[in-house]
């Protein structure tokens, strides 16, 4: 028998019903919000994974075309491989829910949030968030929840909950967070250069709001929740860990006391190895190797965040709040439209900027308004950048991640396409990565967009803060700005924050823990504007201080003009006659918009004129008196038709051929002949009379 739970949110009804689909699953709800549904099933296996070290979760958002009464796209007029859409909401789901899996459940756990019905203004995303917290809560899976989560729009100054399109057409953010409801567990935000007060401000409104959500939740997990079932615990046994820690503690200290990723590398192998043979008799490694690493891996963790949260030592010796060291680079690439290589450390970062007509903006196929992205910021993480050999699969969901968060970052301060009208792709490429590559190929970007004369508003700079806790004692905290690698594997939190020195324009949080408390947020906001400041004053704005005031000689120029919307079949013609015949003659592309407006790009700035020029003669409308020098079209008996302007033909009567008496039209003008004509009557119907002009 099913059973339905109902709420508001922003004024608007929210329901669950269990008990009426999937009943093979673990635990399922449907989620419906307005006339948004989203199905929600959680299933976990029935034995763990044998082998493996990590908690093997699975989240997908499967997005629907049905759902919003469209077929796909394609040959196949199917579903297929996951949009960038939902695998980013994927990800938005995932990073809040995975910390609060116990760490040493290695049964598979796979979260499937099916969209079935979208209504625009109820966002599905939203539902799935509910959706997937309460299926793992009511069902029998370990897990510490609830959490939930809403997103916040900023419209006229005013905070607004779950924005319709309508507000989130005037929003300068779009901030998703989710909590329980205690705690803050994830942050995601685009915004348009909100300051620091102001973005905590909205972090605090949606927590709020979270904490009503898991009360509501709450009442449901205690009618209905299934008891949790037991697992195989895997722990380290502490007389083994005892033993390595006195043995090799000093060792590990020593090895991880360096700058260099290389070089601890290294060092760790030495020791990994030396721990084996040492301990060879007393913990043989066919039977303790798994126990020795674990031990091994724990005692890493201990002495990092010891160095951190008692000695406020770092491991390369930096100060807690001191970045490492940075450089910026313009212009690398000479045959790109710009380019931009940033430094920070041991993580290095190539973007190249790429300027090219609107028309190849990116066309999307999804369950949203929009059909196409003008703006595209692409992500690349090959192995060799972290020292590893694996060969190149195309980009997963960590590289589209990342990627978005860029574009999200930059978008801010792009010029509008009126003022710019090109499209434009940004591919960072990572080079070298140890800690916060996403942050490195925002200012890469940024000093591409610049070299290569993108007209934008403010440079824009990201960086990372990370966070060492007291698991007793929530007050008890350190943050760290410019996390590397280690800081980030042993820590608790990667907290991204990109921004112009006006305001944020993007944050990307990542929590290994329960949760942030306000401090740690407020704080972590603080720094990482301090360090932005810096970034920005000392490095990129030396390496160059503003967008280039021309673009690249190997970039298309793009004249952009609006001509009548009636003109606009004159001037593809029919069969699209006319404006191919433009394109052949002048190599320039051209596009036309259902408003009338026109973009003519090319390469050579005088192709660019001439198409421009053969336009403005279609549209134009001819005058009594004006001049022209035409093409004979056409020869009838009564006399010769000219083509004064494309498309455009007027009448020469054979009395006005010549100055005397003409028997036959062809004893003075032939086909093909251009001809000097003037105009001399515009009838209300529109044809025209001419006369020839005589020598």
């Amino acid at each position: 028998m099913s059973k339905i739970y109902e709420t508001q949110v922003a004024g608007r009804p929210l329901s669950l019903e269990f008990g009426k689909v999937a009943g093979l699953a673990n635990g399922s709800v449907i989620v419906r919000y307005g006339d948004t549904a989203v199905i929600t099933c959680a299933t976990a296996s029935d034995k763990p994974r044998d082998g493996i070290d990590f908690f093997p979760l699975s989240i997908d958002y499967e997005e629907k075309m049905y759902s919003v009464g469209k077929i796909p796209g394609g040959f196949t007029r199917r579903e297929g491989k996951p949009s960038e859409h939902a695998v980013l909401t994927s990800r938005v789901i995932d990073r809040p829910m995975r910390p609060l899996f116990p760490k040493d459940l290695r049964n598979d756990v796979s979260i499937v949030s099916t969209v079935v019905s979208v209504e625009q203004d109820n966002s599905p995303e939203f539902c799935a968030m509910i959706g997937s917290s309460i299926a793992v809560c009511v069902s029998d899976i370990p897990f510490s929840g609830p959490i939930a989560a809403v997103y916040v729009g900023l419209v006229d100054g005013r905070f607004v909950l779950n924005p319709t399109v309508e507000q989130r057409e005037k929003s300068d953010l779009n901030l998703i967070v989710s909590g329980s409801a205690k705690k803050v567990v994830m942050i995601e935000a685009g915004a348009n250069e909100v300051p620091e007060k102001q973005m905590y401000d909205a972090i605090m409104f949606a927590h709020e709001e979270i904490k009503k959500l898991c009360a509501f939740l709450d009442k449901i997990i205690a009618e209905i929740g299934k008891p949790k079932f037991e697992y195989e615990h895997i722990t380290v046994d502490e007389a083994l860990f005892d033993d390595i820690r006195a043995y090799a503690e000093d060792d590990v200290k020593q090895a991880l006391d360096t700058d260099d990723k290389t070089v601890r590398d290294a060092r760790l192998l030495v020791v990994y190895e030396d721990v084996y043979m040492h301990f060879e008799e007393k913990y043989p490694q066919e039977e303790y190797k798994e126990q020795i690493d674990e031990a091994l891996y724990k005692l890493q963790k201990t002495v990092v965040r010891n160095w951190l949260m008692y000695d406020k030592k770092r491991v390369d010796g930096r100060g807690i709040l001191e970045l490492r060291p940075l450089s910026a680079e313009v212009g690398l690439l000479p045959r790109a439209h710009g380019s931009g290589l940033f430094t920070r450390g041991q993580t290095q970062c190539l973007s190249a900027a790429t300027l090219a007509p609107v028309s190849e903006a990116q066309i999307i196929d999804g369950l949203g308004l929009e059909d196409s992205k003008r703006y595209m910021h692409h992500y690349n993480f090959p192995s060799f950048s972290v020292g590893e050999t694996r060969p190149s699969r195309g980009p997963g969901r960590r590289e589209i991640g990342h990627g978005a968060l860029a574009e999200r970052a930059l978008l801010p301060v792009l010029p509008s396409v009126d003022d710019f009208p090109y499209a434009i792709r940004v591919v960072s490429e990572v080079l070298s990565s140890n800690g916060s590559t996403s942050q490195g190929s925002i200012c890469g970007s940024t000093l591409a967009l610049m070299d290569a004369g993108v007209p934008i508003s403010a440079p824009v700079a990201g960086i990372s803060v990370g966070l060492i806790t007291d698991p007793e004692n929530d007050d008890n905290f350190l943050t760290m700005v410019d996390i590397q690698g280690l800081e980030d594997f042993f820590g608790d939190m990667d907290f991204k924050v990109a921004g112009t020195k006006k305001g944020i324009t993007a944050i990307q949080m990542d929590l290994k823990v329960d949760g942030l408390t306000p401090a740690i947020i407020r704080t972590a906001l603080e720094q990482t504007r301090n360090a932005r400041y810096y970034i920005l004053d000392e490095v990129m704005l030396k390496a160059i201080d503003k967008p280039r005031d021309e673009i690249s000689q190997y970039a298309p120029k793009i004249i952009n003009m609006t001509i009548p919307v009636d003109k606009i079949r004159d001037v593809i013609g029919s069969g699209g006659k006319v404006i191919q015949g433009i394109v052949a003659d002048t190599g320039a592309k051209i596009d036309i918009e259902e408003d009338g407006r026109v973009f003519i790009a090319a390469v050579d700035p005088a192709s660019g004129q001439m198409a421009k020029q053969m336009i403005e003669n279609i549209i134009k409308e001819p005058e009594v008196g004006e001049i022209y020098e035409g093409k004979v079209v056409k020869i009838m008996d009564f006399g010769a038709f000219v083509e004064i302007l494309p498309g455009t033909d007027g009448l020469v009567h054979i009395s006005r051929l010549a100055k005397g008496r003409v028997n036959k039209v062809t004893d003075v003008v032939h086909e093909g002949d251009v001809i000097k004509v003037e105009v001399t009557e515009i009838l209300p119907n529109g044809k025209i009379n001419l006369r020839k002009l005589y020598d």
